[in-house]
């Protein structure tokens, strides 16, 4: 009896340190192709509002129309200005592709200028419209661009995250680094660290509200708030649709000057 107990005593300390061991075997890598590979719906409309907010908490607030489309091999979005006067008709668009050799395309449409505008490298630094959201940002960042390291785990809102250092192996990309919180029970990213060039901490992103719509999980507000500045940046879709069916016309210069 003492021996059957004593087997059962060495399969249960093996089986446990066989879970510990694969628990420990996700790499930062791993975990952030997750997060980069989650399902995404084959299209999107929503309305989206945009809060501006000073150090004074002063706050402008514009409205927008986002349209969403990814084919596999391409993401396209864009967005058009509805309210204020002052931004109104102002359109942007953003191409993604799934080539990892294949940089982010981008133009904007400004009406008083009457042209469209492509975003050059040099600008994609630059922060989109007053916001705390660079070009760069609004884009999609190639999952092998970064160097990805498990920090450590530890919750967020009572959640358990994994915490992932990315590290840019371009050397002059305007981030030194990131700091990702990702849940583990759907792998959404929902804190986000960004430091300057000089190491220096910047801004933080925030993921406030999420939700499974038609199966996929679904950003609904996040919050940029620059330390350095202090500034911040509110972004909140509502009238979410997905797989309606959106056009490829959508997504066009031509669009882009025509508006919605």
């Amino acid at each position: 009896m003492k021996t059957v107990m004593k087997n059962l005593l060495a399969l249960l300390i093996i089986a446990g340190f066989a879970m510990n061991t694969n628990a420990q075997q996700m790499t930062g890598r791993e975990i952030m192709d997750k997060v980069y590979n989650r399902p995404a719906p084959e299209d999107q409309i929503s309305d989206l509002t945009m809060i501006l907010i000073n150090k004074s908490g002063q706050q402008r607030v514009r409205k927008l129309k986002q349209f969403i489309k990814d084919d596999g091999k391409v993401e396209k979005k864009i967005m058009f200005f509805i309210s204020p006067a002052d931004v109104k008709n102002t359109s942007f668009m953003n191409w993604s592709y799934d080539n990892s050799d294949k940089s982010d395309d981008q133009w904007i449409y400004l009406p008083a200028l009457k042209r469209v505008k492509r975003i050059s490298s040099d600008d994609k630094s630059d922060y989109f419209m007053g916001s705390d959201f660079t070009y760069d940002d609004l884009g999609d960042r190639k999952l092998d661009d970064d160097s990805h390291k498990l920090l450590r785990e530890e919750k967020v809102d009572g959640v358990e995250c994994y915490v992932v250092e990315s590290t840019p192996k371009d050397e002059d990309y305007m981030y030194s680094k990131t700091v990702t919180w990702v849940r583990k029970d759907n792998f959404l990213g929902v804190k986000k660290e960004f430091y300057d060039e000089d190491g220096e901490f910047l801004k933080t992103l925030h993921v406030e509200k999420f939700e499974k719509i038609s199966g996929v999980w679904i950003i609904e507000k996040l919050k940029m708030e620059n330390t350095q500045n202090n500034h911040k940046t509110i972004m909140e879709l509502s009238n979410i649709k997905v797989n309606t069916g959106v056009p490829d016309s959508k997504f066009t210069q031509r669009m882009m000057m025509r508006g919605i």
